[in-house]
């Protein structure tokens, strides 16, 4: 099976095997998964036993060079690993630690000793604010504007003081002060880097969304078909199918724009001038379908999708932390509307079709 031709040639599947395999994994892991206890607004942090276990079959470093000791996968292949994790509710650095962070050493050519890592981009104070699994990692990979120039560092986490903070979903999102020589040792890295740092880490937290989106709307179908209300099952009844119905049709526009986007990184190595309209457009669709999803969802479920034990809750509110992450939608939806009027109406079709406007 091939996916339609990019303009820079076609792209296979991501791997049966290895779909089957991710599937088995984290099928098995929902369902050894406790029942939590605690406060009424559950803390997450690294599943570690997970972590070791996506260690031993090579699956933290998918997508690097079989040459650093990766698996050398295509970003086809790490989608489809993002979006079963997603889907599985697991909290694991899969995006931080091997799509940014690997990928950011091996282009600043660092040695990448097996450690968990996770990656962020500091101000020029050296303030780094939002840094997921922040104080989880044993070393943060940097990429520091330092004036016209980018550096990129590998900064152990002993020496970053680590203000714990936690996001929505309740994952450590921390705030880390690095010792500005640190930052000033790091390795000069092409400008290209730069800039294809932010599309990166928003393409990948499409596949994320749009993962957790797919199990959701599975928890809600369940749901609606099993709950039985004034004598029938809450699918039968006109309001809920419509919710039903929306919610669908959301996830699977999300899960199109970002298969789109997947296939010509993946296709063109990120070469594909077009990547930033690609980028784009999967970022607003998964953004904009993210307030029907989880409002659809909550609806049809009630107060039982919030309940500490229920699973609901586990995939939707990291879907509203993600989408807001490597640019929240109305910055994306501000650069599409750019390109677009840029383009004109004699070159917008060929920016849709393409991804890029011809030139005049």
């Amino acid at each position: 099976m091939t996916r339609p031709d990019t303009g820079a040639g076609a792209v296979v599947a991501a791997d049966p095997d290895l779909v089957r395999v991710l599937t088995e994994l984290f099928a098995a892991y929902r369902a050894a998964r406790p029942s939590p206890e605690g406060p009424p607004r559950a803390e997450v942090d690294v599943d570690r036993a997970l972590w070791a276990r996506l260690e031993e079959l090579g699956l933290t470093r998918l997508t690097t060079p079989v040459s650093r000791g990766g698996g050398g996968a295509s970003w086809v292949d790490a989608a489809a690993l993002l979006r079963l994790a997603a889907a599985a509710a697991a909290p694991v650095p899969l995006v931080e630690h091997d799509l940014l962070a690997e990928w950011l050493l091996h282009a600043a050519g660092l040695p990448n000793e097996v450690r968990l890592r996770t990656v962020c981009r500091p101000y020029p104070s050296g303030t780094a604010v939002n840094v997921t699994f922040g104080r989880a990692a044993g070393s943060v990979v940097a990429l520091w504007e330092d004036g016209e120039r980018w550096r990129v560092s590998d900064v152990p986490v002993e020496r970053i003081r680590v203000t714990p903070c936690r996001n929505l979903a309740g994952a450590p999102s921390d705030t880390l002060d690095f010792d500005l020589a640190d930052l000033e040792a790091g390795e000069v890295v092409d400008d290209l880097v730069g800039r294809q740092f932010h599309l990166r880490g928003a393409l990948a937290r499409c596949a994320q969304v749009s993962g957790a989106m797919g199990r959701i709307l599975e928890v809600v179908v369940a749901h609606a078909c099993l709950r039985r209300q004034f004598g029938r099952p809450l699918a039968g009844f006109q309001a809920v199918q419509a919710l039903v119905a929306d919610l669908a049709a959301e996830a699977s526009l999300a899960r199109a724009a970002t298969d789109a986007a997947v296939a010509r990184a993946a296709a063109s190595d990120w070469r594909d001038p077009g990547m930033l309209f690609a980028v784009g457009v999967a970022k607003s669709c998964v953004g904009h379908a993210s307030s029907v999803v989880v409002r659809n969802a909550h609806q049809v479920l009630g107060a039982m999708g919030t309940t500490l034990e229920h699973e609901l809750h586990r995939l939707t509110e990291p879907v509203l932390v993600w989408r807001s992450e490597f640019g929240s939608i109305h910055e994306w939806d501000e650069t599409l509307t750019r390109l677009a009027t840029g383009a004109g109406p004699d070159r917008l079709w060929q920016l849709v079709t393409t991804g890029r406007a011809a030139q005049p």
